[in-house]
């Protein structure tokens, strides 16, 4: 994967900010001059047009075009061709069903790990990157064929994570908990992302970014808190 280059995002939107807003700069030293978008999560059930407005409006700032994948007639030349890729966030199970679909997942791979396309994801597109979607905190609304994700990365992502609130009544399951009940399952490490942060990856290099501090689960062992910088024990 000496070719990765890797944007993941856990959240577009952060309490205060418009979309995007806090990630500009990032973004503008990531691309280039222009991306191709997938809309395909759809936050809400919105449309495809829609939703691209978003990254098109903010990225226009910064100098970037945005063309949503679902204007082109032919989606995997589209991606071929394209010299950026944006997956956006909403719901993972309708994004890789989408993608499973129209026969992308084995195209992005290629792309991403192979010719090193710049690939950017945020939320449901940073979900994707992981080893599997099982870390999702969406709802399977749909069923895609399988629940293998693009490998960007050799373990699990779980954005937007939360930490227990000391004070909640809340007595559902908190997120740790849920993450450990996937480790009865499963052996791969899960990355929690607090909204704020996100991974820049540059071929093995693997860097959190933003203020906060990421959690770390591993199976049959205490989670632990890592500071941004680079994580050497990822690449």
């Amino acid at each position: 994967m000496e070719n990765r280059k890797l944007l993941v995002v856990s959240t577009s939107k952060i309490y205060g900010s418009a979309y995007m807003e806090y990630l500009l700069d990032e973004v503008k030293s990531f691309f280039s001059d222009e991306i191709v978008f997938i809309p395909f999560a759809r936050p809400g059930g919105i449309s495809h047009d829609d939703y691209t407005e978003y990254p098109r409006k903010a990225f226009e700032q910064i100098g970037i075009k945005v063309k949503g994948l679902h204007e082109f007639s032919d989606p995997k030349k589209a991606l071929k061709n394209a010299k950026g890729i944006f997956t956006g966030g909403g719901n993972t199970f309708v994004l890789l069903k989408q993608l499973y679909d129209l026969d992308l997942v084995d195209t992005l791979k290629e792309l991403v790990r192979q010719k090193g396309t710049p690939y950017m994801g945020s939320s449901a597109g940073s979900n994707i990157c992981g080893l599997s979607i099982s870390t999702t905190n969406d709802m399977p609304i749909v069923y895609p064929p399988s629940f293998k994700a693009l490998n960007f990365l050799d373990f699990n992502i779980n954005p937007h994570y939360l930490d227990p609130e000391p004070d909640s009544k809340h007595q559902g399951e908190t997120r740790e908990i849920r993450i450990n009940e996937f480790h009865h399952f499963n052996d791969q490490l899960v990355l929690g992302l607090r909204e704020g942060s996100w991974l820049r990856v540059e071929g093995e290099s693997i860097e959190l970014k933003g203020e906060l501090n990421a959690r770390v689960f591993r199976p049959k062992t205490s989670p632990e808190e890592v500071e941004p910088g680079i994580l050497s024990f990822l690449s």
